[in-house]
């Protein structure tokens, strides 16, 4: 641990944000992560007291640098290195809701049509002319 700062890329894998450097660095890359605001890169050196933003699928993750790591420890000791934001956690909560409620409303099919279901489908094509 260094009270300097630590590589952007070392500490997001040392938090667990994501399991392996390279998936990191290709997050970063990718323009996915922003240090206080700003596109950063890789060998970014982020201290205690910087904000850090993860996008990770529909997820966007504020975060609050509490303490420094380069080593991966449990995720109990990870969770000690940033405070999530409460708007944050408040904008996942509300995604995960409405997630949840479309994938709810999707119709969901029984397996493979039945010889009779198949027969159906045929004659409602054969009807409409395709």
């Amino acid at each position: 641990m260094s009270d300097q700062g630590v590589r952007l890329d070392k500490w997001l894998w040392a938090a667990r944000f994501f399991k392996t450097r390279r998936l990191a660095v290709e997050a970063i890359a990718g323009g996915k992560v922003e240090v206080d605001g700003v596109r950063a890169k890789p060998a970014k050196t982020v201290r205690p007291g910087n904000q850090v933003s993860i996008r990770k699928g529909p997820f966007e993750h504020v975060v609050r640098v509490l303490a420094l790591s380069e080593q991966r420890g449990p995720a109990s000791v990870a969770a000690q290195l940033y405070e999530e934001t409460a708007e944050s956690v408040a904008a996942a909560a509300r995604l995960r809701e409405q997630l949840r409620l479309e994938s709810a409303g999707l119709l969901r099919s029984a397996g493979r049509p039945s010889k009779r279901d198949r027969r159906q489908l045929q004659a409602f094509k054969k009807e409409r002319g395709g």
